[in-house]
């Protein structure tokens, strides 16, 4: 269901584009690619005293990692295609291959924020960087129901949203066994799932 219908007149201004493509690679790993884009609806002036037309990317960056099956980072690349200030701005690419060896799901993001934070990075590609993990998970989740170990250990996902929480409905359907519900309605589900199968 879309957004209501504004109720006040206005005029657009700023435009982000976001997208993220996930690659699974013949060596058994994979490739994240994510690219970030600005622009403005409207001309504006730039830096040099030239004109920025309407629909121009400013902000124009890509970043791309290689992880493993335990979502470790084993490659790193950020490139630029354009930047509001040229070669001052993309010469920090190079300090993202410091992202390898950090795992997208243990503190990813935290540790984004601390190693290029402020002058140590570049603000839209750190931001970037933080659709990394989900866009990993997604990627990987259909392997990962294929599992015949995964009610082994409890699955990453359980809690960690709305939909996925202990007591829903959701978790009550396909993961019984971590249900969290009132008692005898978890022994109830975890037998009539038992019962199924």
């Amino acid at each position: 269901m879309p957004l209501s219908q504004p109720t006040v007149a206005r005029k657009p201004m700023h435009n982000r584009s976001i997208q993220v493509h996930s690659f699974e690679r013949e060596d058994g790993l994979w490739d994240i690619e994510a690219e970030l884009i600005d622009t403005k609806s409207y001309d504006f002036n730039r830096n040099d005293g030239g004109i920025r037309p309407a629909g121009f990317a400013f902000h124009h960056m890509h970043v791309r990692i290689t992880i493993d099956d335990t979502f470790q980072i084993l490659e790193a690349e950020a490139a630029y295609d354009s930047a509001p200030f040229d070669g001052r701005c993309t010469e920090i690419a190079p300090v993202y291959q410091d992202l390898v060896g950090m795992n997208l799901l243990k503190s990813f993001r935290q540790q984004v924020k601390e190693r290029f934070g402020t002058t140590s990075g570049c603000t839209h590609v750190s931001e970037l960087t933080s659709v990394l993990p989900t866009v990993a998970i997604q990627s990987m989740s259909g392997r990962r129901r294929k599992d015949p170990n995964k009610t082994a250990k409890k699955p990453f996902m359980l809690g960690g949203c709305h939909a996925w929480r202990l007591d829903g409905p959701v978790t009550k359907e396909f993961y019984p066994q971590w249900y969290q519900g009132p008692t005898s309605e978890v022994q109830e589900t975890v037998e009539a799932k038992s019962g199924n199968e």
